[in-house]
Formats: C-alpha cells, structure tokens, sequence
C-alpha cells in the first residue's frame, strides 16, 4: 500500500514538473512572440506630420499612403524597422566597423577592415552635399525606424536576445547611406582580381595570369602584361586573408524589355531579376508607397528610403551589374627618409592618419591607426597591423569613397520620373555603383542606360596594382554622362542585359574587362526571338535553366575515354542530355562534378597553394584551353608524363564518378541535383551554429547554374558543399505596361526578417517554383486583398 502511495506522488510530481516546464515553454514563446510587429490598429507617433496608413496583403506587403513624400519614407522606415530590425542593425554595424562590439574577436578583421575603408565616415559627411529634398527624405525617413524603436513595448528580435546585443541606438541619415554604399561595394570586386593577380607573379608568368583571365569573346585579348615588383609589398597572402571576399565574379543579374509589337499586348513588357548573395533574410523588401508626387511599388533596400526596382504610374525600370572596372590598387612607395610619408609626382607628402579603437565584446579594446594616401585607404595597414617593414604600401581608390557622391539623390528621383527625359534626367545624379538600366512606359518607349562615374586613367586599365609616386596611371577625370552606353527604341524592339559586353566595338571608352560570360544574354535573346509575348512567356524565361555553357563542354565530357564500366554507364546517361540543369536529374550533378575536378587538374598544378582563391568555373578560359590555345596548361607540371586535355578529361570523370557514388550510391540513374544543390538563404550570424541554424537558415533543392538564365551560382573551392547555391535571384519582376497592376513579383525568403513570423520564409518555395503574385497599385485592389490596416497618427 505505501509502495503505491509512492508511486502516485511521484506521478504526480512528474505531471507538476511537466506541466511547469510546458508552462514555462508557453510563457516563454508568448514572450518571444512579443518581438513580432502590430500590424493592425492605430498607434500614436511623434514625428509625423499626419495620418500614414499601412495596409498588408496577406503576402506581408505594405501599401504606405500618406499626405506627403515625407511621410510616405516615414511610414517604409517604421515597417523596415518592424520587420527587418536586425538586418539593418547589422549593415549599419558592418558599415561602420562595429560588429565586434556584439560578435567579439572573430569579427575583428572585418571591423578594422571596413574602418580602414572608412565607409561611415564618407557617408556621414556625404549626407550635406545632397539637396534639401532628399536630406529631408532621410531624416523623415529615420525618424520612422526610430519612431518604432520607441514605441515598441515587446522583445526585440530573437538575435539580440541570443547574443544579449544592446537595444539599437537612434537611426540617422548616415546609417541610410552606408547602407547604399555597402551595396555598391557589394556589387564592386575588381580590386580583390588586381590583388589575386598581384598574389599569383611569385608563380606564374605574366602571358598565364593573362591566360587566367582571357577577353570577352571576339574582343582584342591584349593587355598590359608588365609585371611590377610585388617583393616591396610584403607578404600579400596576409592581406588576402585580411580581407573579404567581394561578389562572385561571373554571377550577376538579367533585365530585358520588348516594345509593343513583340507583345500581346501591344505596350512594352520588362523583366528583372538581379542577382546577389542568397541570405535569411533576403535583400529586398517589397512595398507600395503612395502620396502626392509619388507612387511607386518594387523591391526596397531595408535601412534606405526608396523604391530601388520597380514601376510607377507611368515607368518601369530595372537593373544588372555593368561590372565596372571602377577600383584600382596603386602602390604607394614610403619617403626613405621619413616613413610617415610617401613620394608623390610633387614630392613627399604625409599620410592622412585617423585612430580609432574597436570594442570587442569579451576581450579588451583594440586601438588602431588608419592611413589614407591621395589614392585612398591604405589596406597595408590590414596585413601589418602597425609592424611596417617594408617600403611600399597599397591604397584603394574606389570612386564611392568619394564625399560628393549624388546617388541617393538620384535613386529617389528616378521613382518619381514620369517619361524617358525625366527617367535621364534622375539618373544624372546616379553615381555608382554602375548599372545596365533598362526602361520602359506606358506611351510605348523602351531605352537603356548605364550610369556611373567611371574613371578614365591616364594610363594602363587597372589590369594590375599601379605605382602611385609617379602619378602615371592616376584618374584624369570620369567617361562624359553623355558618352555612356544608351539606347532609346532601338530598331530590334528589344534590349537584354545580364552583365554581358553592353558597349559595341570601337566604343571609345574603357569600363572593364570583366563582362560575364555571354551565356545567359544569348538565350534570353534566342528566347525572345521570333514569337510576341506575355506575362506567363516572361515567366518562362525567368524560369529557364538549360545551360549553354553545359552543352558547350559536354562533348568533352563524353568525348573522354571510359575505364571502366561506370564511365561508360555514365556517359551513356549523358548522350541525349541537352544541357537542362533540372534539380530532378542526375546529368546536371554528373556533369558539375566532371567539370570541376576538370578544372582543377587543368591549372591546380600551376596555381599551387593560390589554387583555392583563383578556383572558379573559368568557362572562357576552358574554352581557350580546350580549342588548343593555351592546350599546355592540361600537363601535369608534377609529373614526368606529358599529359593531353584529354587525359585529363578522362581522369577527372573516373574520380568525379568515384566521389559521386561514395555520396549518393553507385545507381547514377538514381543521383539528383537538387541533392547536392540545395539554395542555401543562410543567416549572416547563426548559419552552421548549432543549435540555432535550424531556426534561422533556409534551404530548399533548387536547379539551375551559373550560366542558366535561372541563375543558381555555387563555389567550386567550397570542399564541403562545392554544388551549394550561395548566389541567385534576390528578386524577380515582370512588368506589364498595358496593366501596371497585373505587374508579378517575388522575392527570395519572405518579408520578416524574424523567424518567429509566418513570412520569413513563405516566399521560398514560390521563388524556388517561380510563382510570383501582384501588388496592386488601385486603392479599391488593395482593399479588396489587405488583411491588415495599422494607423499611425501623430502624437
């Protein structure tokens, strides 16, 4: 009897216990539920001047309107900070070198990297140049993220709580233009190629760094293939490691448009999908503004104002990356008889010097003295950490380091642009980063341009760092507005982009030498040809994944000689394969698998340990290589033997099969490519971080390739995952200029930027599956789909 007595207390103890701890669980999620925005009702606001009311679709898309333009950016920067806080608490701390002050040592580099740049100090003293309209669009702007940081009673997101960060300080216009320039240098990498080839002299001849990186196909290959003294420098694979890595070379975006007699509807009909590192959350933020003088729906930056892609009443527009040579390195030689200073075609001058120290969370503080030549930033100063021991140093000059910088000026305009020469005259102020802009109206006008400020050197083309004392290969001044590429109904009745060469031959300006590959420009083109289009044949495009550049290196593929029978079973797999990378198939993993052990036994050998940086999918390089004119790279320099393309096409099918099936089984039939090539929308912070990954990282398989209009870039050099997209459509548009409401959208995760939140990643798979959805502009569409209504009033 007393045993059974026991046994009832302790049941019940156990049923106490664990309905506490299920209490405890509930209490504890309502609380964490508390940091998710309200969205409906009415809140009283200081720092308005009326009425905003911000209407959601069940998507999560805001419809903003208010009674004045100020307003109107009030009302993006309180749902920005409602559903995106973290995201742009960081950009800002990244722009600024402050991430450490959360993330401790391991963000050190970064932090003294981006302070070596100086970003938010350009930003910050940039913000007085602009005119009063847009000044005032910052601050109103501002006022709204800090508006909801004031009045928000609940938790913050769940980051701050896991890494116990402080509440964000106020929000100022500065913090809106770090985060433009941190898209600019997100879409500026060339000065990482100059450092790679800098890096690879010590091995490598001049005519095979030229080789590595071969022109745009039919263009002059010549290039200044002088090879400075790098010695003086010190060592460079510091500084490599010093530095991050800028955007995946030949990874970019797609737009193209069509006048009205290749369209059903007999207007123009644009596209865009710009491509950018894949993250949880994605880039863009999609939202509707309207007030008197401006009315425009797209895909937002969180942390700026502004529709950045998008349509109004009367335009569209979208963009790609031009990829303009745009960065230079210049070595900077040091006064002999003073190191403070540094020899200049006038003399010696002194460095401009700035301390500043970084907090680290845990750790002491790190002071840190930054120098700035004539040029720029000195990045040295990253590798030697104030132990100077050599004679020369190396500055960046980059044209978005520079204070009269007019680009958020121009960005607000161009959403209020109504026709072709107010569209020209916004982007006379657009100065970076450079992008291929393509336009078209309601009157039946498409057009092109691509605005910047891209320098004009005096001599060379930036192929390699420069000598700065002399002042021979300094900037001498931008390419005239007026001579950047543009075109205005052209005779085809269309215009595509996606970071191809966008300037005919004979263009009397040089903007780079890093167009990406033709691929995806050519099958858009092939695409659009000879049939008239719609919304859902738009849609099909965007949704292209066959692979030119696949069908292009397949032959070599099958051409190789098979040792054995699974060879021989694999390339029979491959014989009627037409280059579609279907995530459903294992054709596009057999063949990914065979071309990068390809390329690794064509040029690791000669790269060495610099194999890893410069490993990437070099189609145009191969192409060179396998048509015989570079043939000598396909020997193995390790080895006695003289070994052929061939031989080493064969070899690298034997261990890729080899590898395959010690992952996925030895039935190739069975092998798909979504398997190894999920899309991974990581989060910056918590991305392989157990136990919180699974929270915050979102995957799904995905097909697609670098080189498929459906754009699925993936890191070769990356041991564990090399097929993992890291890189893709941020967002995809299609507008309808018979209809501006029948526009379809989709961007890559989901609105909120809080895991907590039914729209962090309800966009994934309709992304993934290309089924967009409409916003529309009307008042009576989007009160017919709200489902929210939230009021601001002032206070």
């Amino acid at each position: 009897m007393a045993k059974s007595k026991l046994k009832k207390l302790f049941r019940r103890a156990v049923s106490v216990v664990f309905t506490l701890l299920l209490l405890s669980l509930a209490a504890g999620y309502a609380a964490l539920r508390t940091s998710l925005p309200t969205v409906d009702g009415e809140i009283a606001l200081s720092g308005l001047d009326g009425k905003i009311e911000i209407l959601r679709e069940a998507n999560g898309v805001p419809h903003i309107y208010a009674a004045s333009r100020a307003d109107a950016y009030f009302g993006l920067g309180f749902v920005h900070a409602q559903d995106r806080l973290w995201q742009i608490e960081m950009r800002r701390r990244l722009g600024a070198g402050r991430m450490s002050e959360i993330l401790g040592g391991r963000t050190l580099d970064i932090d003294r990297f981006f302070r070596t740049l100086g970003i938010y100090r350009v930003a910050a003293r940039g913000f007085a140049v602009l005119d009063g309209d847009t000044r005032a669009s910052y601050e109103a702007y501002a006022k709204g993220v800090n508006a909801y940081l004031e009045s928000h009673g609940g938790l913050l997101p769940p980051e701050f709580l896991i890494l116990q960060a402080p509440s964000p300080e106020p929000w100022t216009p500065a913090d809106s233009q770090v985060v433009l320039k941190l898209m600019a240098w997100d879409l500026s990498g060339n000065w990482r190629d100059e450092l790679l080839r800098a890096r690879l002299a010590s091995r490598l001849s001049p005519q095979q760094i030229a080789a590595l990186w071969p022109p745009y196909p039919g263009d002059d290959g010549t290039v200044a293939l002088w090879q400075p003294e790098f010695k003086r420098l010190g060592d460079l694979d510091e500084l490599w490691r010093r530095t991050p890595a800028g955007p995946t070379g030949d990874v970019g975006s797609n737009n193209w448009v069509i006048a009205g007699d290749r369209s059903e509807s007999g207007l123009p009909l644009l596209a865009n999908d710009p491509h950018l590192g894949l993250g949880a959350p994605g880039p863009f933020y999609l939202a509707h503004l309207s007030a008197p003088g401006l009315d425009a729906v797209g895909a937002t930056l969180p942390g700026a104002p502004g529709v950045v892609l998008g349509h109004n009443r009367r335009i569209a527009w979208g963009f790609t990356n031009t990829y303009p040579d745009t960065q230079d390195l210049f070595i900077e030689t040091l006064d002999p008889n003073d190191p403070t200073r540094y020899l200049t075609p006038d003399g010696s001058r002194a460095f401009e010097v700035r301390s500043e120290t970084i907090v680290v969370k845990g750790e002491a503080d790190v002071a840190f003295e930054f120098r700035s030549s004539r040029h720029g930033p000195v990045l040295s100063d990253l590798q030697f950490l104030g132990d100077q021991t050599t004679s020369e140093v190396m500055a960046l000059a980059w044209t978005a380091l520079r204070h009269d910088d007019l680009t958020p000026q121009a960005s607000l305009a161009l959403a209020r642009a109504e026709d072709w020469p107010g569209f020209m005259t916004a982007l006379g102020d657009f100065h970076g980063p450079q992008q291929n802009m393509i336009y078209g109206d309601r009157d039946g006008n498409i057009g092109f341009f691509a605005p910047a400020r891209v320098p004009l050197r005096r001599k060379g083309d930036g192929w390699l760092p420069a000598p700065g004392s002399s002042g021979d290969y300094d900037w001498d001044g931008f390419i005239p507005y007026d001579a950047l590429p543009m075109a205005f109904n052209p005779p085809a009745g269309f215009i595509v982009t996606a970071n191809n060469k966008i300037v005919p031959d004979g263009y009397l300006y040089f903007i780079t030498r890093d167009w990406a590959p033709p691929y995806r420009a050519e099958r858009i083109a092939d695409l659009i040809a000879g049939k008239k289009h719609d919304r859902e044949s738009f849609r099909a495009i965007q949704a292209d994944q066959v692979s030119l550049m696949a069908r292009e290196m397949l032959p070599y593929l099958l051409a190789a000689k098979p040792s054995n029978e699974a060879v021989l079973a694999a390339q029979s797999i491959m014989l009627d394969w037409d280059g579609e990378m279907a995530r459903d198939r294992p054709e596009p993993l057999l063949f990914s698998a065979w071309y990068r052990e390809f390329t690794h036994l064509v040029y690791g050998d000669e790269l060495g340990p610099m194999t890893g940086a410069a490993w990437s999918q070099r189609p145009l390089f191969m192409r060179s290589v396998l048509q015989g004119r570079a043939g000598e790279w396909c020997d193995d320099t390790t080895s006695e033997a003289v070994e052929s393309c061939a031989d080493r096409a064969a070899l690298a099918l034997e261990r890729s099969i080899a590898g395959l099936s010690l992952l996925y089984g030895t039935r190739t039939s069975s092998w798909r490519w979504g398997e190894a090539h999920r899309a991974e929308h990581a989060h910056p912070i918590f991305q392989d971080w157990a136990p919180f990954s699974w929270l915050f990282d979102i995957g799904i398989e995905n097909g697609g390739d670098r080189y498929t209009i459906n754009a699925a870039g993936f890191r070769f050099s990356d041991a564990a995952r090399p097929f993992a997209q890291n890189h893709g459509p941020a967002m995809r548009a299609i507008y309808d200029l018979a209809d501006l409401d029948r526009s379809l959208f989709i961007s890559s995760t989901g609105q909120s930027g809080n895991p907590l939140s039914s729209h962090y990643d309800d966009f994934v798979e309709r992304w993934r599956d290309h089924r967009p959805f409409t916003i529309p502009m009307e008042r009576s569409a989007v009160e017919a789909v709200r489902s929210d209504r939230l009021v601001l009033i002032p206070r």
